[in-house]
């Protein structure tokens, strides 16, 4: 049985993405880029603020997350900005420290799941936080076609998200201000930076050094 500690905190890591202030990629293979639209972007950083309510818990926290094709790299820190615990995910692997203890596993999700219980949709929220909509989705729009309210009636109770807000960032505009609920969860993200990358053209010469 998970100590209760370590659920309270891995829903701090729910979604872990920005840490308020940090402006250096922690992978130097990524350069800052331009794009016209958000899915245009090889990868991309964010850096913002959530807030989870549930029957349990109610916090806001800074958050970090780096989203590159291979891999993930989340991170969550204080309000004083004190690193608590990352996850790092890569194909067939992840690692979560969180409270002092280092847990790894195959798959990010299921890692997540089996230490918090909790069914948080860690491979779709990329796509929701960018306003990236899929076909199965029940969705509204604005008058510029943007996403209103999208419902994921995959799972049940569903997922409903609502986009309060957009701003322009990195060339395109992105989402400012969303809410996801499920059930009894209610998540508030605000994206304060987001920056489309590109990867680093290494010369063929340096490659066979």
């Amino acid at each position: 049985m998970i100590h209760r500690s370590t659920t309270s905190l891995w829903l701090w890591l729910i979604w872990a993405i920005f840490v308020s202030g940090c402006s250096s990629l922690t992978d130097k293979n990524w350069v800052a880029t331009t794009v016209a639209n958000p899915q245009d972007a090889n990868a991309w950083e964010l850096q913002g603020k959530l807030a989870v309510i549930s029957p349990e818990e109610k916090f806001s926290t800074n958050l970090y997350w780096l989203h590159t094709p291979e891999s993930d790299q989340l991170k969550l820190t204080t309000m004083l900005g004190t690193s608590v615990m990352s996850l790092s995910s890569r194909a067939g692997y992840a690692k979560l420290e969180v409270d002092g203890q280092t847990y790894e596993g195959d798959d990010p999700q299921a890692l997540l799941n089996r230490l918090s219980n909790w069914q948080f949709p860690l491979t779709k929220l990329p796509e929701w936080i960018l306003g990236i909509v899929a076909d199965d989705y029940q969705v509204s729009r604005d008058i510029n076609h943007r996403p209103l309210q999208l419902t994921d009636s995959s799972v049940f109770p569903p997922w409903r998200i609502q986009y309060q807000g957009w701003q322009a960032q990195s060339g395109t505009m992105v989402p400012r201000l969303l809410r996801l609920e499920r059930g009894g969860l209610k998540l508030k993200i605000q994206l304060n930076q987001w920056q489309a990358l590109t990867s680093v053209q290494v010369p063929m010469d340096n490659k066979r050094s």
